[in-house]
């Protein structure tokens, strides 16, 4: 596997989340810095990666139930603009919005190497979850239970 970029290696838990701007389907932008105040998870994913088509309906259901409590999930597809119909197949069924991210290069998060990967941001817009550091990145009812749950019980 190759090395993450530096820029990656310097997230770290409790610090400034980098910054992120989704550019959705339906051609709104949503800036992570407008979000303060609510718990956001930053998902990475494609239509072609079987792992992240198991996990987006999972996220989906965990954001619809816990929305009224400050949750935001954003959903980033690595997917080219060719496969924007296979895309928007996929966002139709979410409770989230979605965009295509238009490159592997993302930001302060380096290149997204490996789907899906998910980032969480607290209410202050510190980083409370770094996806790169789990061995096993697909979220499960069990881990979003601990990583999230506790981020939106505190107002």
């Amino acid at each position: 596997l190759a090395a993450l970029p530096a820029r990656a290696n310097d997230l770290k838990l409790g610090q400034p989340a980098p910054p992120l701007v989704l550019n959705t389907l339906d051609g709104r932008s949503i800036a992570t810095r407008d979000l303060k105040g609510q718990v956001v998870i930053a998902t990475f994913w494609a239509t072609w990666c079987a792992p992240c088509r198991e996990e987006l309906p999972l996220l989906s259901a965990f954001a619809e139930r816990h929305a009224a409590q400050g949750l935001q999930v954003l959903g980033f597809s690595l997917d080219g603009p060719d496969q924007l119909p296979k895309v928007r197949a996929v966002a139709a069924g979410l409770s989230f919005p979605v965009g295509l991210v238009g490159s592997p290069w993302v930001g302060g998060y380096g290149r997204i190497w490996r789907l899906p990967v998910s980032f969480v941001i607290d209410r202050e817009g510190r980083l409370a979850h770094n996806g790169w550091d789990e061995e096993d990145p697909v979220w499960n009812k069990e881990q979003l239970q601990r990583v999230v749950e506790p981020l939106l019980a505190r107002k």
